[in-house]
């Protein structure tokens, strides 16, 4: 499963092609806050990776055991994410037609929060036969020299504590968020992306990443997951962002 993912990822989107060029101005960009999409809809914006490298709208592979759909609570709208003894995964990819421009030079950092409702029992990514993340974010880079993805996953893991780092070779796991302190409430999460690369990778990232991917996944463990997002930004290094 999980390098069936990180092809996808690392192939289909070299494959769209994309064109370098720095962001305009070092300012806080919000990404992506579900404001605009009707609840119990989807974000219209993400879409799924198919086997074939194709960018599809996510009505087509959603079903009961894994969707992802937005939600509103208190005047708030976010995202929902839902696997039952199944894996899902949607991709905004790092282009002008899907409304993102990420340049790291300029907004190393990423911000977003998320809401572990239910976690999958026993699941830790150190272990190949019970590793689900209930709630994760992909950052892809770009492909090794095999087309396998370069990818750092940041999770909300079930058992792991925070900080913890998996190595998959060209896919690096950070436990950005833990179950073992708790879980229900949201939590903001902020990475800085490129100091995170340099740390697992040992040297400088890409200035632009082609995308970032939820995912949820239950199957390994047969249990099911429950997982909130919300308010994805783009930070600079040194402003002051509150």
């Amino acid at each position: 499963m999980v390098y069936r993912l990180m092809l996808l990822l690392g192939i289909g989107l070299l494959m769209q092609g994309l064109a370098p060029r720095p962001a305009p101005d070092p300012q806080r960009i919000r990404l992506e806050d579900f404001e605009a999409y009707p609840v119990g809809g989807y974000p219209s914006r993400w879409k799924f990776l198919t086997s074939k490298r194709e960018f599809r709208p996510l009505e087509e592979f959603m079903n009961e055991r894994e969707e992802c759909r937005v939600q509103a609570e208190a005047g708030n709208r976010f995202l929902r994410c839902i696997t039952r003894g199944e894996a899902q995964r949607i991709t905004l990819a790092n282009r002008e037609d899907f409304g993102m421009d990420w340049d790291l030079r300029t907004h190393p950092r990423l911000r977003w929060r998320w809401r572990a409702v239910h976690l999958p029992a026993g699941a830790r990514e150190d272990n190949r036969r019970w590793n689900d993340s209930g709630g994760a974010l992909y950052v892809t880079f770009g492909a090794d020299w095999l087309g396998r993805p370069i990818s750092i996953k940041y999770t909300y893991s079930s058992l792991l504590p925070r900080e913890t780092v998996v190595d998959f070779g060209p896919l690096k796991v950070i436990v950005a968020s833990s179950g073992r302190e708790g879980f229900g409430d949201w939590v903001t999460v902020t990475r800085d992306v490129v100091a995170d690369y340099r740390r697992v990778f040992g040297k400088k990232p890409p200035s632009r990443p082609l995308s970032i991917t939820i995912w949820s996944d239950s199957d390994n463990t047969k249990d099911y997951a429950v997982v909130d997002f919300d308010d994805f930004e783009l930070l600079p290094a040194t402003a002051a962002v509150r």
